[in-house]
């Protein structure tokens, strides 16, 4: 056999080696890549999921009508949703035995609020609408005791028995201040409003 021949297949030898090293060189590149691309697609998955859970726990609708009739009344807009969210979940035909729509409205209570702002025609359980008479509620309330918390027991409860608790040395020590609330229902009310607002301000985009 020739030098020459002998040199021609070595060389073949050599680029057959290369390119084996070559095509696997590839192969691997095309694993890392769809690894890679699986895990992206996992973690942004997982933060998608996220926020689409954070959405479903901590919903926002109608944030253009909260956030006009809070101002409106001088409210923290938390407040208010804090408020929906606790009494119907955004949910604008909820209905209770007594109350309906997003902030719980007796049909007395809107009656009684919408003559004192001058709406002659009205349908309270409109989501617009319950929540323009539910803020000025709130604004009235808040006017009327001063503290926040209290507004939200009569809100829950009545004034009746707010105005009752104020006056119990048993349930508050200075006539403004509820220490104690009788009310199981009304007390984990109140929890829940102030824990929703913090929540909401943590996770809620509006």
């Amino acid at each position: 056999m020739s030098t020459s021949t002998t040199r021609s297949r070595l060389q073949q030898k050599k680029n057959q080696r290369r390119k084996a090293r070559k095509k696997r060189a590839q192969r691997n590149l095309f694993i890392l890549l769809c690894t890679a691309a699986v895990v992206i697609a996992s973690v942004l998955g997982i933060r998608g999921g996220l926020k689409l859970s954070r959405q479903v726990k901590y919903p926002v609708q109608y944030s253009g009508y909260i956030v006009r009739y809070a101002k409106e009344n001088d409210l923290d807009p938390y407040l208010v949703i804090a408020v929906i969210k606790q009494e119907s979940n955004f949910v604008a035909d909820a209905r209770s035995p007594y109350a309906g729509g997003l902030m719980q409205l007796t049909e007395e209570t809107a009656m009684e609020y919408a003559a004192k702002m001058g709406l002659e025609y009205y349908n309270y359980m409109d989501p617009e609408t319950n929540i323009k008479i539910g803020c000025f509620v709130l604004r009235t309330l808040i006017n009327r005791y001063g503290v926040v918390n209290t507004a939200l027991a009569a809100y829950n409860a009545g004034a009746g028995n707010v105005d009752k608790w104020l006056s119990d040395p048993n349930c508050s020590s200075d006539g403004i201040t509820l220490t104690y609330i009788p009310f199981t229902e009304t007390r984990n009310y109140v929890d829940k409003i102030n824990y929703y607002m913090e929540e909401y301000k943590n996770h809620a985009e509006f």
